[in-house]
């Protein structure tokens, strides 16, 4: 039920408004960051991570969009990890794991993580699709590349969720 209010509240606002939005957010924010987003909030951390100059990383979450929706490629000095449920109606079942394969195929640091189930949102404790162990693995991973990206010092996250 929070997946279909969230994904009607998207719908209503629209990705260019989403995007706009997300770039609002960023104004301002020094160079270096990792943007990450939340399903619909992918749009404008990938469109920042894509675009904006200085982009230290990219956390797309349980969704992903073509790469051309933003340019002709992926940056090449920008690592992204995507990650998600492997049988999510909603990232694999409307063709978001197919941007996702086509980024990972194409960029030379990305990484999918397919976690087994077929939740959306998944890491969200209030909803009833909330799952602990993939939770906390996503987690784990989350924490592991922000270490990566920023020497082990403390990672900062950008706008875009």
């Amino acid at each position: 039920m929070a997946e279909v209010l969230l994904f009607h509240h998207a719908e209503r606002t629209g990705s260019g408004t989403l995007v706009e939005r997300g770039e609002a957010a960023a104004q301002g924010l020094p160079p270096g960051l990792v943007h990450a987003g939340f399903s619909p909030g992918v749009l404008p951390a990938q469109k920042l991570a894509q675009t904006r100059p200085g982009a230290k990383g990219a956390l797309l979450l349980e969704a992903c969009v073509p790469v051309t929706e933003f340019g002709e490629a992926w940056p090449r000095t920008v690592p992204v990890r995507i990650h998600g449920m492997d049988a999510d109606e909603f990232s694999v079942g409307e063709g978001d794991i197919v941007a996702a394969r086509a980024l990972v195929e194409s960029a030379p640091d990305a990484e999918l993580f397919l976690c087994p189930g077929d939740r959306h949102l998944f890491t969200d404790r209030s909803l009833p699709g909330y799952d602990a162990s993939a939770a906390k693995q996503l987690m784990e991973r989350v924490l592991d590349f922000l270490r990566t990206v920023d020497g082990d010092t403390g990672a900062s996250a950008g706008a875009g969720a």
